[in-house]
């Protein structure tokens, strides 16, 4: 009988020298970037759309409070920067898929033959993952810390720039989209055996505490009940990823061990 000569189900990609990593790490930074250029070129002719959209928690927040709904610029190229730099957030987020799937692509030689094979859930989760942070912060934290904001300041006639007003939601929403995240980062740290699910529950206290150091920095008010919003995502991820590094943990070691 003729000898299969499929590699072992066990069998890692294929060794790469410093230079071809480096060389891989470029071509999949260019084909990011690449994907970028052309969702932000879509996401530019719906810019005002798009604009629409994100003042609308803004809108509705004066509107409550009985107080003037148009922001201001104070420099004629400044709509213009803001639709630029808001179709490249939208862009972002839109090629984002295509942006973890060169991610994937760099690191899959360096996993097992079966682990290469989960490409789409990881694109598909990722991707979902990094949007789904940023529809919670755009439906929930970002209106919630506006109405602490704009309600905290009633004595005062705000007059917004679309600038201050842009920085903040890319903050927030941003910031949430890289938070949500955090399991695709023990995913990796899993497989590579750098972190387990015993190494996450022992460490739970220390998690606790950075994550609301975290919700502190990202959350633009300082009352608890914003950062409440912030942190309380984090936890549930936090939990969720001790669940991933338990599966994904342990088939890397049952893997390991086969090999030996």
């Amino acid at each position: 009988m003729a000898e299969d000569p499929s590699p072992p189900e066990t069998e890692l990609g294929g060794a790469m020298s410093f230079l071809e990593h480096l060389e891989e790490l470029r071509r999949r930074l260019f084909l990011s970037a690449l994907g970028i250029l052309v969702g932000f070129f879509v996401c530019f002719y719906f810019a005002d759309a798009i604009y629409g959209k994100m003042e609308k928690p803004l809108v509705k927040v004066l509107a409550d409070q009985g107080l003037n709904q148009k922001l201001v610029y104070l420099n004629p190229i400044e709509p213009f920067n803001l639709y630029v730099k808001l179709a490249l957030i939208a862009g972002l987020f839109l090629t984002s898929p295509w942006i973890l799937y060169q991610v994937w692509l760099f690191i899959s030689p360096g996993l097992y033959r079966r682990e290469r094979r989960w490409v789409v859930p990881f694109v598909l989760f990722t991707s979902g993952l990094f949007i789904a942070g940023g529809v919670f912060a755009y439906s929930y934290a970002f209106p919630m810390a506006l109405k602490f904001l704009i309600s905290y300041g009633h004595r005062f006639t705000p007059q917004i720039t679309i600038n201050e007003y842009f920085e903040l939601f890319a903050t927030v929403v941003l910031g949430l989209g890289m938070v949500f995240e955090l399991p695709t980062l023990i995913f990796f740290l899993a497989i590579l055996g750098i972190v387990n699910a015993k190494f996450l529950l022992r460490n739970f206290r220390y998690a606790v505490l950075i994550i609301f150091v975290l919700a502190a920095a990202i959350t633009p008010t300082a009352d608890i009940t914003t950062m409440m919003v912030f942190a309380a995502p984090m936890l549930v991820l936090y939990l969720m990823s001790v669940g991933i590094a338990y599966l994904f943990g342990k088939d890397r070691r049952q893997r390991r061990r086969s090999v030996v």
